[in-house]
């Protein structure tokens, strides 16, 4: 063979080993149900979820646990999946910044003994715009 045919196998092996190790650390979107599933049949791969925050007529959301005098590395919260299950959640970080005006959450990690443990959180918040603040804000042309 000649050297340039080991060295173009050698690219090809190496970049399919690049894409397979990638393929193995990428995890899927689910429900609470399926992740309940998967922990069952033992495969504790990381899912994300996508879910709303539940809230009172007040929209408070129900359910919050976070207390960072007593542990600030412990937050809990109760989230309602797009099959509106809901499923307790912990997050063993400090709780983020902005969480109670998140309209959307977005949780990865993987169900342990009936509880959801997020590994990371990420929010959708409201627009900071909004249709009459944008009509009033904008000049007219004569």
């Amino acid at each position: 063979m000649k050297k340039a045919h080991i060295l173009a196998i050698t690219v090809i092996a190496v970049a399919i080993g690049i894409i397979m190790s990638a393929a193995g650390d990428a995890s899927v979107y689910v429900s609470f149900k399926e992740a309940r599933e998967r922990a069952a049949d033992g495969n504790l791969t990381k899912v994300h979820v996508v879910g709303r925050l539940p809230r009172d007529g007040q929209q408070n959301i129900l359910g919050l646990e976070y207390n960072p005098t007593l542990d600030p590395n412990y937050f809990a919260f109760t989230l309602v999946d797009t099959n509106r299950i809901a499923q307790r959640v912990v997050y063993f970080n400090p709780k983020p910044q902005d969480f109670d005006k998140s309209e959307q959450v977005v949780i990865t990690g993987a169900m342990r003994n009936n509880l959801f443990v997020a590994d990371k959180i990420l929010l959708k918040c409201p627009s900071k715009y909004v249709e009459k603040d944008i009509k009033g804000a904008t000049a007219s042309v004569n």
